[in-house]
């Protein structure tokens, strides 16, 4: 059985589907649900500021379309990250849209990460590949995702919910234990886009969330300037603070000053800026801007918004991790080139 599994290159591992499937899942959102709510929003925004145009109409009509096809692009990108050979690959695109339809993110996911792995057990057995392989499949995942996706969809939401119920009620507390653990998801090999998406973060929790995102980012960029200069400004503070995980592994002092900068700023915009968004940008922080753009979605794009998300999601994240790992730097906790990232 070992011998027939790698065969078929199945690897029934934590690491290959919770870390790698789950990364892919993320882009897939991207390609989707979250480049589309960007048009959206970007469309609607400046229809109120510049009238009914085309353009904006235009922005408007792709990016639900885009929006509807989430399923569709996250059960794509599951079977690329497992390798799936042609005939799943492409079958995944109706499993990930019945796990969609009857699961949400969740249910997408499950439904295209189990078909895409039996749709690669039977790929290649049979004379009748060309059809046994995509009914296989599309059986399997339907099955799933009508099963097994209702119940994980709302095993996810009730979590989420929770999560927002708390942060309502103890707004201090829970704006600094959600923008930790996402900040520090975001940055771990793990998807904190997706994760945040599946959990249906929204509100006071979902702005806790994108603050502690946002300080990773920006933080880990501002701190180690002096290894990785400008590049390391964009590829940190505007890509992934995921590039820091090996270094991270190296000396875990590094990672103090971008998450107690989340902890120390989540209950200022919370508490005194009323910030929010949504599941989109939860868990994006300033990555490709997602995370502002979302908060603009949610509270309106008005001077005080831009104000309140310059200080809260840039400002004040770079001044106070640059303070601290100067600091550590100082009482050599933190040593030259610590930070520096493979380019």
């Amino acid at each position: 059985m070992r011998g027939f599994l790698k065969k078929k290159g199945v690897h029934l591992s934590a690491k290959t589907y919770f870390i790698e499937a789950m990364s892919y899942m993320a882009l897939g959102l991207f390609a989707s649900l979250i480049i589309g709510l960007i048009m959206k929003t970007l469309g609607e925004q400046f229809n109120h500021f510049f009238g009914d145009l085309r353009i904006f109409e235009f922005l408007i009509e792709v990016g639900t379309l885009s929006m509807s096809l989430m399923g569709a692009a996250i059960g794509v990108a599951v079977a690329y990250s497992l390798k799936a050979p042609r005939l799943v690959l492409f079958s995944a695109v109706v499993t990930g849209t019945a796990g969609a339809v009857l699961g949400g993110p969740a249910g997408s996911f499950v439904a295209a990460l189990i078909s895409t792995e039996v749709g690669k057990l039977i790929s290649g057995e049979t004379k009748l590949d060309i059809v046994m392989t995509p009914l296989i499949t599309i059986i399997s995942g339907f099955l799933m995702a009508s099963f097994v996706g209702p119940w994980i969809q709302k095993g996810m939401q009730y979590l989420g919910q929770f999560i927002i119920w708390a942060t309502e009620q103890q707004p201090f507390l829970m704006s600094i234990i959600v923008a930790t653990l996402m900040g520090l998801v975001l940055t771990a090999p793990i998807s904190s886009a997706a994760l945040a998406i599946m959990l249906e973060l929204e509100g006071l929790a979902a702005g806790a969330a994108t603050v502690g995102c946002a300080a990773q980012m920006v933080g880990f960029a501002v701190s180690s300037y002096r290894e990785n200069r400008f590049s390391g400004l964009i590829s940190l503070g505007l890509g992934t603070s995921m590039l820091q995980m090996p270094n991270i592994i190296k000396n875990p002092f590094i990672w103090i000053p971008p998450t107690v900068a989340g902890a120390i700023i989540a209950p200022i915009a919370v508490l005194g800026f009323g910030l929010i968004s949504n599941a989109a940008g939860a868990g994006m922080g300033t990555s490709g801007l997602v995370g502002p753009i979302m908060v603009f979605s949610e509270m309106g794009m008005t001077l005080e918004v831009l104000f309140m998300v310059i200080v809260v999601l840039f400002v004040a994240p770079a001044l106070i991790s640059l303070i601290l790992s100067e600091w550590l730097r100082k009482i050599g906790k933190i040593n030259s080139n610590d930070m520096k990232i493979n380019s």
